[in-house]
């Protein structure tokens, strides 16, 4: 049976200094699903939207002390993208325009009927949801042809079965593999198969960022909460309200996050940087690490609570060196893709090279080869690449003794890129396939020892 999505209630501020018109509203707007907090005046709105997060406010216009146009203002300035409903008396059609200008969503004249209110409503929330499905569509062209997942080896085909079945829950999965297999493409697989498809996905290595950036990146902040902080940010959970959030590398994380990810995965709600009040979320959480969880458990690196709450369905993602019968396929693939975007002609492997590509281990596995594949393409003038070719980019030459090692190997890899590259780690960097950081951090690590 197909899963419904699950519908939170948006929440509304009501705002007005006349008592009756707030209790009228707040009866009318809860039998129409919304969930109602009101205020007798934009000082107490003020004070009740720094403690919880509103999508939506309702004031009137005018009021004693501050006013509607000094609350939009105000919010405005906390929270750029909160969704503002000036209510006007007739024939102060200036107030309105003034209060558009400075960023309303809608007015209303006075006197209304709760129709036309509800039915504001119901445009100003379309839009917003519109405006976010547009620039979802516009990553998801531009991802589109890198989300196919080629394989037809007998663990690839198990791998896309449950992960097809999976999909249609919204459970949490935890995806397991090693650098380069291609978690994220599993990722988008399982939202680009779930009811939540037509919302965006949004995806963060927590790898590549530092502790306190992460934090602000995740939840959000408040204006203030540290130096630079000159407004409200919203978090990428806020972001990916609705669809589906990607957490790559997650056994890197703090103990610090991991309470907070632990909250988000038991209520469903977030607490920005600098801020008190609760923000509901609703975001189903895929993710992934190239390390053994639980053995991060045993030695106290990782929350076993939290372990559990992400590990509900575990999906596996075989190493190349398990399903070389792929690798014919994935260099066609990668021969297409490449060619058309650096708009060449397609160059042909030869069977030698070909042979050789597939004795080869790939401990970098998949974008191992892709790196590979776009090197012979770009450095080689030839039509068809060769066995010769293929040699000096894997460094199949290099004489393997029992006793090296996989760190050995890679010393030997970055110190024959960097050489070739001048020197220059920058450019080093993007013919080993991997971030500069992590080509930084795999330096220090490495000859450090």
């Amino acid at each position: 049976m197909k899963q419904e999505k699950k519908k939170i209630k948006e929440t509304i501020l009501v705002v007005d200094d006349e008592e009756g018109i707030l209790e009228w509203l707040k009866i009318a707007l809860e039998k129409e699903d919304y969930e109602v907090v009101t205020a007798l005046s934009g000082e107490e709105a003020l004070k009740i939207a720094r403690k919880k997060y509103f999508p939506c406010v309702i004031t009137d216009i005018k009021m004693a002390g501050m006013d509607g146009l000094q609350l939009l203002k105000k919010l405005k300035e906390e929270d750029p993208d909160i969704i503002v409903i000036i209510i006007t008396a007739y024939g102060t059609f200036e107030s309105a325009v003034e209060a558009l200008r400075g960023g309303a969503s809608d007015f209303i004249t006075k006197p209304f009927r709760i129709g036309e209110i509800t039915f504001r409503l119901k445009n100003v929330f379309e839009r917003e949801r519109l405006r976010r499905v547009n620039i979802f569509l516009k990553e998801k062209i531009t991802k589109k042809e890198d989300d196919v997942i080629v394989g037809e080896s007998k663990k690839m085909k198990e791998l896309l079965d449950l992960v097809d079945k999976v999909a249609k829950t919204d459970a949490t999965i935890m995806i397991y593999g090693e650098t380069g297999t291609g978690k994220e493409l599993i990722a988008r697989r399982l939202h680009n198969k779930s009811y939540r498809k037509n919302e965006q996905i949004v995806t963060l290595n927590c790898s590549a960022l530092p502790e306190t950036l992460l934090e602000s990146e995740l939840f959000g902040y408040k204006k203030g909460a540290f130096t630079g902080a000159e407004h409200n940010k919203k978090g990428l959970f806020q972001i990916a309200d609705g669809g589906t959030f990607f957490l790559d590398e997650v056994g890197e994380i703090s103990s610090k996050i991991q309470v907070k990810l632990l909250r988000m995965l038991q209520f469903h709600e977030i607490v920005p940087l600098g801020d008190t009040k609760t923000v509901k979320v609703n975001v189903r959480l895929i993710g992934a690490t190239n390390k053994n969880l639980e053995e991060s458990v045993k030695k106290g690196e990782f929350r076993e609570d939290l372990f559990y709450r992400l590990n509900v369905i575990p999906v596996y993602i075989p190493p190349l060196r398990e399903r070389k019968g792929d690798i014919p396929l994935l260099v066609q693939r990668f021969v297409e893709k490449i060619s058309k975007r650096l708009k060449i002609n397609r160059k042909e492997f030869s069977s030698g090279a070909m042979n050789m590509l597939m004795d080869y281990n790939w401990p970098g596995n998949v974008r191992e080869l892709e790196n590979c594949v776009e090197r012979s393409i770009i450095l080689q003038d030839s039509e068809k690449i060769t066995e010769g070719d293929i040699s000096l980019i894997i460094h199949t030459d290099i004489p393997v003794k029992e006793e090296i090692t996989l760190k050995d190997l890679e010393i030997t890899a970055i110190r024959e890129v960097i050489k070739k590259c001048s020197g220059d780690k920058i450019k080093a960097a993007k013919v080993l396939g991997i971030h500069p950081s992590t080509l930084y951090r795999k330096l220090k690590r490495l000859f450090s020892d």
